[in-house]
């Protein structure tokens, strides 16, 4: 397992000659340790196109130091919400830089650890990472102490000398000079252990008057690469639409976070980390409806490939999750049978849901390196950076966004008036499927602009989100319901058993009259908000 850390830091450059300050006179630090000095060598790794340098994320073997080991460096918000723009991590040097380091011990040269490589498949998307850069560092580290003794910051003096490997420049170009291969500065690299971000303001003037200047490049990686500074990073579209702007830009920004929140879970669910499974699910259901709801203001060829593209994936998120959630609710009501009897059920269930569940994560974890998710992504990307609108996408934001709520709600209430209607039995519990899924729709959509409606969308969703939830249990209810039938018709049956699962069979049909009660109560409650949709 990769452990890991969040990295702030600023980086300054400098010139051969500077000669580094009294660093006891910047406020808050008492006394400056003994400098150390460590030589470092470090094999970064890429793709050819340096498909990881572009997105701000840096993955390198170092030795020498007290962590050499593998580091992989992701944006600080890389955790849940996806690699962002240079900028937005303080590429720029105007701010400290937040970085998430996971570290994994040193291994093999050239085999990425499968800890750190689950983090990069997603933006691998089937490429190998290779070595692409090496850079020999020697590096004198000043530790700085404020008057407690407390580990404030280190300030980092690094002469590095670089090398580029393989057979493309900086700029991506066949690369065979020598002089274009390498390259040689001075940096320092001013990085908080225990201390307060306000050591960065305190230290300024000091570091500014000894001649250095905030960091072009947020990486060693980057300035070797060229890169231009504040550019490193895929782009994320509009992030704050505004309520004069086009409608389109409410689904660009609704879709880029959907995108970075899948790339951000994408890791967890290789790895089988709780709950993972249900987030991703849960962003590319957000996904698909915002692409559904805004669907005429877009190209429909490109819009419904990717509707149906999310739906596969959602259905192969579903498998595992599905089988969890039962799982999970039927031994939490096994439980309360007689101990013995109790077991024995326990085993048959775990049996029968155990092995769907370890099918459907088998399932799940070859969707994730095939070539038909990794094109999902490219073409997630592609629609919110390059959104195919027409006309109609150029409309005011803040009343076609209306429209749209309002078309969701009036779609939710006919579904709920079809339940109503409906014959009982499976016909019914169809019929409030149906409900669900509108219910979950409406949600998104009014997540989608809240932007531009504030806090009446937010009441929208919440309203639609407590109507998807009790009819989520009932739903829960009823396949629990029907997967207790099947077991207890088993031949091979003790009568206790069956006549336990007969017990659990009872009280998920109970569990789902009183789910139903509390979604007609849910529906009263809300039906004036939801008739009059948004705003």
């Amino acid at each position: 397992m990769a452990s890991q850390a969040v990295e702030v830091e600023k980086k300054y450059d400098v010139g051969p000659d500077a000669e580094v300050p009294a660093l006891a006179d910047i406020p808050g630090v008492a006394r400056v340790g003994e400098p150390h000095v460590d030589t470092l060598e470090a094999v970064y790794f890429d793709t050819a196109a340096h498909t990881l340098a572009a997105r701000d994320i840096t993955l390198r073997r170092r030795t020498g130091g007290i962590d050499a080991g593998w580091h992989l460096k992701l944006t600080a918000e890389g955790a849940r919400s996806g690699a962002r723009a240079g900028g937005a991590s303080g590429v720029s040097g105007s701010e400290p830089r937040r970085r998430r380091e996971l570290h994994a011990p040193l291994g093999q040269p050239g085999v990425v650890p499968d800890s750190l490589l689950a983090h990069v498949l997603a933006y691998l998307r089937g490429e190998d990472a290779a070595p692409v850069v090496r850079l020999e560092t020697r590096r004198t580290t000043y530790p700085l102490y404020g008057a407690d003794g407390v580990h404030l910051a280190d300030l980092a003096d690094d002469r590095v000398s670089a090398v580029l490997l393989g057979a493309a420049g900086p700029d991506g170009e066949a690369a065979t000079d020598r002089n274009t291969r390498t390259r040689q500065w001075r940096e320092w690299e001013l990085e908080l252990v225990h201390g307060s971000p306000d050591l960065f303001p305190a230290a300024a003037e000091i570091l500014a008057a000894a001649g250095a200047r905030p960091a072009k490049h947020g990486s060693k990686l980057a300035k070797v690469l060229a890169l231009p500074a504040g550019e490193s990073g895929a782009a994320d579209g509009p992030t704050s639409p505004g309520k004069k702007g086009p409608v389109s830009d409410l689904l660009t920004a609704y879709l880029g976070a959907q995108i970075r929140e899948i790339l951000a879970l994408d890791p967890g669910v290789r790895r089988e980390e709780p709950e993972a499974v249900h987030d991703l699910r849960s962003a590319t259901r957000r996904a698909r409806s915002a692409l559904a709801a805004y669907r005429r203001l877009y190209s429909p060829v490109a819009g419904r490939r990717l509707r149906d593209e999310l739906k596969w994936l959602g259905s192969v998120l579903g498998s595992p999750r599905d089988a969890e959630v039962m799982l999970a609710r039927l031994r939490g009501h096994t439980a309360e049978l007689p101990p013995g009897l109790a077991s024995a059920v326990k085993g048959r269930l775990d049996d029968e849901l155990g092995n769907r569940l370890n099918k459907g994560y088998r399932k799940l974890q070859k969707a994730l390196l095939s070539e038909r998710y990794f094109r999902l992504l490219d073409d997630l990307e592609a629609f919110r950076d390059h959104p195919p609108v027409r006309t109609e996408g150029a409309a005011p934001a803040r009343k076609a966004a209306g429209k749209l709520v309002a078309k969701a709600a009036k779609r939710l209430q006919r579904a709920a008036r079809t339940a109503k209607r409906a014959r009982r039995g499976a016909d019914h519990e169809t019929a409030l499927h149906d409900v669900r899924k509108d219910a979950k729709r409406l949600r998104h959509v009014a997540e989608s602009a809240a932007p531009v409606h504030g806090k009446r969308a937010a009441k929208i969703a919440k309203a639609a989100h407590r109507q998807q939830q009790v009819l989520g249990d009932f739903h829960d209810s009823v396949v629990a319901r029907d997967l207790l039938a099947k077991l207890a018709a088993a031949s091979d049956l003790p009568e206790a058993v069956a006549s336990a699962y007969v017990t659990l069979h009872t009280r998920q049909v109970q569990l789902a009259a009183d789910a139903e009660a509390d979604y007609r109560k849910e529906r009263k409650n809300s039906r004036k908000r939801l008739q009059r949709g948004v705003i």
